[in-house]
Formats: structure tokens, sequence, C-alpha cells
């Protein structure tokens, strides 16, 4: 098991730099969340449609949660290339590409492919490349921001997952009125506007020193970090449950209480701006209280609210409860872990950081949707589904809490020992 040094230690190692103007840090932050937002919409549009293309091509419950996965592990596994070219190039350079790349996607999808589950699936293998923007986000924002601070900041970023909400708000409805293109061609030019936005008005921190080593050898390097390992199991439980319920909700609430299509959609809504809303809370709270304390509060009660859930409750109240409490707790829980990362990275290899760490947190989010679909073909219930996620949140809050008792073990016999030192990122 690796050590974690205590974060008030690790923040004592990184190097400072001269702070640019808040004004100039804060107006480049609201870009970059902006584009988030712009892009996690177009990653999102095929959810909200799911139970639709469920019914029109006669799909099973499984390929109904593959057809919803597939971007989800796109866009998290292109994340580990995306972060480290947003390294080398810089987030002014990255984040117009991957709009604009995005933009092919979305109109094939919205003029052609849906007509049949194998062009849908090719669409939304390259939808994922939307997923990709969070790699781009967090180290342009994070270079902006001294290490005090960057916790708050990472979690107003993270605010631009409402792009989720708004495709669950108005996809089925554009769809109902004006057709299955409609919310794709209003999506594909939000992307255009952003993209010659960002182009123009973009700007990487002042002092940004780009790596030269080779992008392989950077990885390597970036895998054998102790924060890479640690935040990358929060953030597969915690990131990954998120984006599971996103993209899954309107199946689950459509099942198992017979919800029509926009009321499961507008529930699912409602889930994602709660994480979306807390996420920036949950980055203050860790500037403030450390990650540490965050990440473990938000474990516990997502170990409540799914055995809670598992028992299928009332939906209102019982049910609603569970399941806000649980948005509230995982977006939390997503900020803390990108807090830690801000302040435990070395700034160079932040990119490469955050793009194994969000490739956690998508693999995350694309297993459970595939389980539990599998899991009510077998048992027509969600209840063992649930279970699993108490268990493995539960599992994972005994690790961070054994690492953390560990490493503190560590600093306190000699806090300057050759082991101690070992266990700094490099």
């Amino acid at each position: 098991m690796r050590r974690q040094i205590p974060e008030a230690a690790a923040r004592r190692q990184l190097p400072e730099s001269t702070p640019p103007s808040a004004a100039r840090a804060y107006l480049m932050l609201g870009l970059a969340t902006l584009g988030f937002a712009v892009n996690f919409w177009a990653w999102a549009l095929i959810s909200p449609l799911g139970p639709r293309f469920k019914d029109t091509l006669s799909l099973s419950a499984f390929e109904q949660s593959l057809l919803v996965a597939v971007p989800v592990v796109v866009g998290s596994l292109g994340r580990i290339p995306v972060g480290a070219m947003t390294d080398r190039f810089g987030g002014r350079l990255v984040f117009p590409l991957v709009s604009v790349a995005t933009i092919v996607p979305v109109l094939y999808l919205g003029l052609w492919g849906h007509d049949s589950l194998a062009a849908l699936l090719a669409g939304t293998f390259f939808l994922g490349i939307a997923g990709t923007s969070f790699a781009v986000g967090v180290p342009f924002v994070s270079a902006w921001f001294p290490p005090e601070r960057r916790g708050l900041a990472i979690g107003l970023f993270g605010a631009g997952n409402a792009g989720t909400a708004i495709s669950a708000l108005t996809t089925v409805r554009l769809v109902d009125a004006h057709g299955t293109a409609n919310p794709f061609l209003i999506t594909a030019a939000a992307l255009t506007a952003y993209a010659v936005l960002a182009a123009v008005v973009l700007r990487d921190a002042p002092g940004r020193t780009p790596p030269t080593e080779p992008l392989g050898r950077r990885l390597a390097a970036t895998a054998r970090l102790s924060v890479t390992t640690q935040a990358s199991i929060l953030y597969a439980v915690l990131f990954g449950g998120y984006v599971a319920f996103s993209v899954y909700l309107p199946t689950y609430l459509k099942n198992a209480y017979g919800l029509s299509q926009t009321d499961a959609a507008n529930r699912m809504a409602g889930f994602v701006l709660v994480g979306v809303a807390i996420r920036p809370i949950g980055g203050w709270l860790s500037d403030r209280f450390g990650p540490t304390r965050v990440l473990a509060g938000t474990l516990a009660v997502v170990v409540v609210g799914a055995l809670v859930q598992s028992a299928t409750p009332p939906l209102a109240p019982v049910g609603t409860i569970a399941f806000l409490t649980m948005a509230a707790a995982l977006g939390a829980g997503a900020g803390a872990t990108f807090a830690l990362v801000a302040q435990l990275a070395p700034p160079a290899m932040t990119g490469s950081v955050t793009g194994m760490v969000g490739a956690a947190g998508g693999l995350g989010g694309f297993v459970p949707p595939l389980v539990m679909g599998a899991i009510y073909s077998a048992f027509d219930s969600y209840a063992v589904g649930l279970v699993l996620l108490a268990v493995v949140a539960a599992g994972t809050l005994a690790h961070l809490l054994a690492t953390t008792r560990a490493a503190t073990a560590v600093q306190d016999a000699d806090s300057r020992s050759p082991q101690a030192e070992a266990a700094l990122p490099r």
C-alpha cells in the first residue's frame, strides 16, 4: 500500500509562483467552466433518449445500458492523452480542438446515426470526445490559482457538470416538439460558438512551463505518483457513482417506479443540479478543513443513502431524499478529490494526473449502468446493485482512513525521514 503524506505537509512542498490578477484568473475560470458545460451537454445527449431508443429499436436492458455507457468509457480513457496534451500544449489550444472535434459526432447522431443500434454505438463512441474536456479544464484552471484557492476554483469549474442537466431538461422536449435532429443541431451550434470564443479569448496562465519529456515517459511517471493512485480510487467511486446515476437514472426511475420518460428526465436533472451545486462547496470545505475529512464524510453518506434506496422505498419522500442526499455527497466528494489533486500533484504534471484520475472516474461510471442493467434483467429489481454500491463506498472509506492513519504515523515519527520524503509526489 502506498503511503500518502498529510495534505498540509504536501502543500509546503509545492513551488510558489507569482499569482496572476484575480479578475483575469476568474475570467479564465468562467470561460473554462462554460466550455466544460457545453461539451458535457453534448456528452449527455443520448442518456435522456435511452428509453425512447429502447422502444423504437426494441433494445434489451443491457443494450440500452451499453448505449449510454459507451460515451462514458471513451470520454474517460480519452482523458489520459488529452490531459497530457494539455500539459504540453496548454488549454488555450486543446479546449477549442476538443469542442470542434465533438461537433462531428453530434451532427452525425442528429442527422443520420439514430436508426439502428450499430449506428448509435458508432456515433456515441466518438461522442465520448466531449467527455475529455474535463482533463483540459482542471490543469488549465489550477495553473491560474494559488494552492490555497485551488479547491474552490476546481469545484467551481466542476459546476460545468450542469451541461448534463441542460441535456436532461431540454433534449426530450426538443425531440418531441421539433424532431430528433433538433437538440443535436442546437448543441453543435453551441460547440461552434464556444470554440470560436475560446480560440479568441482563452489564455494559459503566465509562467506555464510545458514539459519536454516524451509522452510515454510522462505518463509512466504520473502513474507512479501516490496521489494518482489514491485520487483514482476515490474518483472512481465518487464521480463514477455520480456519472452512473446521471446516465442511468431515467431508466432506473422508469423501471422501478413507472415514471414517464419526461418525468424521469426531469428528476435526473434535479439529481445532476444538486451534485453540481454542491461540488464547489466540496472544494471550498477542502481548502478549509482538508480533502481527507471531506472525502470521509461524503463516502459515509453514500453508504447510508445506497442502503436506504436498495429497499426501493416510496419515491416521495424517502426515495427522493435518498437520491438527492447521495447526489450532494457524490458532488462534494468529486470536488474534494480534485482539491486533493490540485494540492498534491506537481504543477507540470497536473494535466497528466487529472487525465488518469478522470479516466478512473469515468470508468467508474461505465461499469454500474451495465451491472444495473444485467441485475434488473436477472432479478427484476435493482436492490442488489445498490447494495453493491454501499459495499464499495464502505470499502473505499476504510481504505482512505487506513492510508491516512499510516501516513500520519510516518510523519509523526519523523517528518523529514527518507521514508517520508519517498512518499512525496515527484
